[in-house]
């Protein structure tokens, strides 16, 4: 029976004991009141006895109850304990969870990284194998070429070998033509052979005749081109206009040269100053 049940009961008893007496009062007032008092003094002895047995119930079950309560109390401290350790259980593992998340989110990004980087370093390695295909293959190449080099190189010194001895051989032969060339009063300058040979386009005047109408110095020279051995014509061209011979160059300066009369001037005209001198055979004007 609950401690509920038992409070219940005892409020029964106590609204019998009062229906009880009034009861007795009643039925004195119209029974014979001595027995009906013996049987009710027994019927309320019998009621005492009996809340005594519930009185005594109530005490137990207030003292189970308050057992109870003690032991509920410890109980739910305990569950409240475990709750609560539970409760920072879940904190640790959510906490935990959040690192472990984080640790984890990292781990992909350095994981991204890691490939990203992987792909671009397979791309250059697929670069550098191409490139070193290209070398090698470059090299092969020059290889190749070097053999044909040192073979040509072999050529050429030998080439060089013969014309070396070719030079050397020239070189003694112009050294006995140079000779042959100054004993007989020839000059063995080849810039002045070649001058002679190809004369440029020259025009100039007589600056100076010499008394013997055998030298004449005229208004050209090196910086036109001119070279010792040059042969030019003479002309005059007023009053009329005539030739007159032909004159050789001794030596040149830069704006000036002297020259030589060859053989004797037609008619054996005398020069004067302003004739004409030309590397051409018809004067111009």
């Amino acid at each position: 029976m609950t401690f509920v049940g038992k409070i219940l009961v005892i409020l029964f008893m106590a609204f019998s004991l009062v229906f009880l007496g009034v009861s007795t009062v009643v039925f004195t007032t119209a029974t014979n009141w001595k027995q009906a008092t013996e049987a009710e003094r027994k019927k309320v002895n019998d009621l005492q006895t009996k809340v005594g047995d519930l009185s005594k119930e109530f005490d137990k079950a207030k003292t189970d109850y308050a057992a109870a309560q003690a032991a509920h109390k410890a109980a739910a401290k305990q569950q409240e304990d475990k709750v609560a350790a539970l409760e920072a259980d879940i904190k640790r593992a959510g906490e935990e969870i959040t690192s472990s998340r984080k640790a984890l989110e990292v781990a992909q990004q350095n994981a991204k990284l890691a490939l990203d980087e992987a792909s671009a370093r397979k791309s250059e390695t697929d670069l550098l194998r191409e490139q070193k295909s290209a070398v090698e293959k470059q090299a092969n190449d020059y290889k190749l070429r070097q053999t044909e080099l040192n073979d040509k190189i072999r050529e050429l010194s030998r080439m060089l070998e013969t014309a070396t001895n070719n030079a050397n051989d020239l070189r003694d032969r112009v050294a006995k033509f140079s000779t042959l060339l100054r004993r007989n009063g020839l000059s063995d300058d080849i810039t002045t052979v070649k001058g002679t040979e190809s004369p440029p386009t020259v025009h100039g005047e007589v600056a100076r005749v010499d008394a013997l109408n055998r030298s004449v110095e005229i208004t050209i020279g090196s910086d036109d081109g001119l070279v010792p051995g040059h042969e030019l014509f003479v002309y005059r061209m007023s009053p009329r206009p005539e030739y007159l011979g032909k004159i050789k160059i001794v030596s040149v300066d830069p704006d000036q040269s002297v020259a030589r009369v060859i053989g004797s001037t037609v008619q054996g005209k005398r020069l004067k100053e302003g004739d004409i001198v030309s590397s051409t055979i018809r004067p111009t004007s």
